[in-house]
């Protein structure tokens, strides 16, 4: 059986998908669809490319589908192919998701990369102490100029700003350098197009392809650990583009020397650059992070309000994942703003108990009294002692401030599991380091060294 979906009716479809995947992904995925046939249950979309068709089937096959089910039609499965003998037209698809397209492969298929988020700029990435090192390097490498290290390489755990910062390159190179030729993908679609050009048999396309390029920008590089061929081409892509003198930009999970199943020679080569670790993030980071978004949803709900120590609170208390936090924002912002309250600590106790659940820290006081005591090789008895030489009375009181800070414990409780001290005492050993760190910068590197240990 036919179904009846005319153009217009898809060009109406395409609309409501643009408003659910943003201008970025529709400029690059969708706009290039061209609706053919519905029949058998099965609608058949014509590509310019079969990488195109290849992706938009994983990432927006099933959401397609589901569009063309709400306006009535059968739908089973959807299908996407490369008309046959259509001449090579040019693609009306903006630069913004590879940044430009490839001059030697201009008669072509052209070379997507993977598409740029339009909310990772350098303006909105927040730079703490952890991450100036790599922000730095990023805005070097970003204005173009003549390559001074090759790679710079990028790594970190999940959610601390990699792929944040290798789209602040790729968007900064365009403004800076529209001339240069900057390719962003990740390590799967590198692989992904190297195993269909030897499929294809079009194996010295892919290398003139990738050659051809003035930056490769390469995300998620541990992907390819283990994969022997596609190591061995990355290997030799990555040799093509240095003695060309063109830049390259890696990231990865961890530094090179610790990626598993990764050749030596390579391993070797992604450290012969600049390797830049960004640091988990501190209390001061992820509060300057928070009031960033603040300040950004601030537009969109300029009513609500938002009441002293929730951000600081936020901060505290989850500490491993910006994505997690910035979504605990997004989400505390809505619930405000559809209930129509003023974002209080209770509200966002409520609102976040899950999330606040899952942050909880494990850790408990005596912990932190060993972790204290070892790192400044005093007795754990001389700690909880009667003794206040300063030699025990500083770790002492470092010890109690990250008691109150990492653990749900009261302040009398934390004072009994000191040797049985007050309260007051404890609230007056939290406020002094509370000022130390901020005059002390000794003071604020053990504490920061310590609450990552402890975290870990």
């Amino acid at each position: 059986m036919r179904g009846h979906m005319t153009q217009e009716q898809w060009g109406e479809l395409k609309q409501d998908l643009l408003r659910t995947v943003g201008q970025n992904n529709f400029k690059t995925w969708i706009e290039p669809l061209e609706f053919a046939e519905l029949s058998e249950g099965v609608a058949t979309f014509h590509v310019p490319t079969n990488f195109i068709g290849n992706y938009v089937s994983q990432n927006f096959g099933d959401l397609i589908m589901h569009q063309l089910s709400s306006i009535g039609e059968d739908v089973q499965r959807v299908h996407f192919k490369v008309p046959a003998n259509t001449p090579a037209r040019p693609s009306s698809r903006p630069t913004a998701s590879a940044p430009s397209a490839a001059p030697a492969a201009a008669a072509k298929e052209e070379l997507p990369g993977a598409p740029l988020d339009a909310r990772f700029t350098f303006d909105s990435f927040v730079v703490g102490k952890p991450n100036e090192l790599a922000n730095a390097a990023a805005r070097r490498v970003a204005e173009g100029g003549p390559v001074t290290f090759n790679p710079l390489f990028l790594y970190g755990g999940v959610g601390l700003g990699k792929t944040h910062l290798m789209h602040a390159i790729a968007w900064e190179l365009q403004k800076q350098r529209p001339d240069l030729n900057v390719l962003y993908l990740s390590a799967e679609q590198f692989m992904y197009r190297f195993v269909q050009a030897l499929r294809d048999r079009k194996m010295m396309d892919f290398k003139e392809l990738f050659r051809s390029v003035d930056v490769l920008m390469v995300d998620d590089v541990q992907f390819i650990a283990g994969k022997d061929s596609t190591q061995e081409e990355f290997f030799h892509t990555f040799n093509a583009l240095v003695d060309q003198n063109k830049q390259i930009i890696i990231s990865a999970d961890r530094a090179p020397g610790e990626i598993k199943d990764l050749e030596d020679r390579i391993r070797s080569r992604l450290q012969c650059g600049l390797v830049v670790d960004l640091h988990p993030t501190d209390y001061e980071l992820r509060l300057g992070i928070l009031q960033s978004k603040v300040d950004q949803y601030r537009e969109q709900y300029p009513d609500l309000q938002l009441a002293d120590g929730v951000l600081e609170f936020l901060a505290h208390r989850i500490s491993t994942n910006v994505r997690v936090l910035e979504g605990a924002l997004t989400r505390l912002f809505a619930f405000a703003s559809l209930v129509g309250r003023e974002i209080t600590m209770e509200l966002t106790q409520d609102c976040l108990s899950d999330v606040l659940r899952a942050s909880e820290r494990k850790i408990s006081v005596e912990e932190i009294q060993r972790r204290v005591a070892e790192h400044y090789n005093i007795r754990l008895s001389d700690m909880i002692g009667p003794k206040r030489v300063r030699t025990l009375a500083r770790p002492r009181q470092i010890a109690m401030y990250l008691c109150k800070q990492l653990t749900s414990r009261s302040l009398p409780e934390i004072g009994r599991r000191f040797g049985g001290r007050d309260h007051t005492t404890v609230m007056h050993g939290v406020k002094r380091i509370e000022e130390l760190r901020a005059q002390d910068g000794q003071i604020a590197e053990d504490l920061e060294l310590l609450r990552r240990t402890l975290e870990a």
